[in-house]
């Protein structure tokens, strides 16, 4: 292209033009702090409702129902939940979470310092009871039929039965004088022991000619029983201080493997430790069995029992409790 023709040509610039904005100042930054505080409260208020456990939330509605009430009255309603996590914890099976781990093993830490001083308590009770049947000339002469031995309620003293020498009539609930002068020894040690008594009477399954529709070894035992109380209480131990008499029969047979073994044929003086007292305190009466394991494994030692048990030797249960009759006493058929 010439000079004449660039002289010539025209040359146009546009220029758009944008429109301008106005003034912004900080509202949106106010705006837009005041939407993240929202959000940051609302996550807040759904992690707790999240977290609180069905007991706080009851307190909650319920203080905003009546204040007042639950203010003074307090309990469950009032927000005494366990845990902030529902169902948390080792004990999976609790809707409401479980109590604080350091509440638990306190708890448990004293539960074993209770039981080791028991377990020392009637460990002495029972050198002190040895000794005093070895001192003694009526009761050295039964050593062979005393046995006292330490178990998860308290201290055992089981008088079992020998065939030349049976503590009672034939089929009978009479004590013999041999027996009765042990009984009455053990009432004066035993009076001198801080602790509750309880007695059970054991037969073997020598069972009487009408069987159990009648007058039977459940009557027999706990009569037996009840006939030992007297002797005691003959002997000076304290009324209060025997709390439960029972008959078991044959439930609870010494010798499994031989059940018509004079063995089997016994009365059981237990002295109760301070937990078997709580626990029949609690029950109203009743002796709860509990957990023998961990009880065993909580109080566990070596050489507990004074006198082995023959093989196939069973515990003694508590759980069973028939009530204390005294009907008239037919004829055995056989010698329980």
């Amino acid at each position: 292209m010439t000079s004449s023709e660039k002289a010539k040509s025209t040359i146009v610039v546009k220029r758009v033009k944008k429109g301008g904005h106005g003034a912004h100042g900080a509202a949106w930054k106010i705006a837009y702090a005041d939407f993240v505080t929202a959000m940051m409260a609302f996550f807040l208020l759904m992690w707790l409702l999240g977290s609180t456990t069905k007991g706080d939330l009851k307190g909650i509605s319920e203080y905003f129902q009546s204040p007042l009430q639950v203010s003074m009255s307090g309990g469950d309603g009032s927000g005494d939940s366990t845990s902030i996590v529902t169902g948390g914890g080792d004990d999976l099976t609790k809707a409401a979470g479980q109590v604080k781990r350091g509440e638990v093993q306190a708890r448990k830490h004293r539960r074993e310092a209770v039981m080791k001083s028991e377990r020392a308590r009637m460990e002495e009770l029972q050198r002190h009871l040895n000794q005093a049947i070895m001192a003694s000339d009526k009761l050295s002469q039964f050593r062979e039929q005393i046995r006292v031995e330490v178990t998860p309620d308290g201290l055992r003293i089981q008088i079992v039965d020998d065939f030349k020498r049976p503590m009672f009539d034939i089929g009978s609930a009479r004590v013999k004088d041999y027996m009765r002068d042990i009984l009455r020894e053990f009432g004066k040690v035993l009076n001198e022991v801080d602790s509750k008594i309880v007695l059970t009477g054991h037969t073997d399954s020598a069972q009487y000619a009408n069987g159990d529709k009648s007058y039977s070894n459940w009557e027999l035992s706990a009569d037996r029983a009840n006939a030992s109380r007297r002797e005691l209480i003959a002997g000076g131990i304290e009324t209060r201080k025997i709390v439960r008499v029972v008959g078991l029969a044959d439930s609870s047979l010494l010798d499994r493997d031989n059940a018509m073994n004079p063995l089997n044929r016994r009365i059981s003086i237990i002295v109760l430790n301070k937990l078997a007292e709580e626990r029949m305190l609690q029950a109203n009466g009743e002796i709860e069995a509990g957990d023998p394991g961990e009880l065993e494994k909580s109080i566990a030692a070596p050489n507990a029992s004074a006198a082995a048990a023959p093989p196939g030797a069973a515990p003694e249960s508590s759980a069973s409790a028939p009530a204390v009759t005294t009907t008239p006493e037919p004829a055995p058929a056989t010698t329980p």
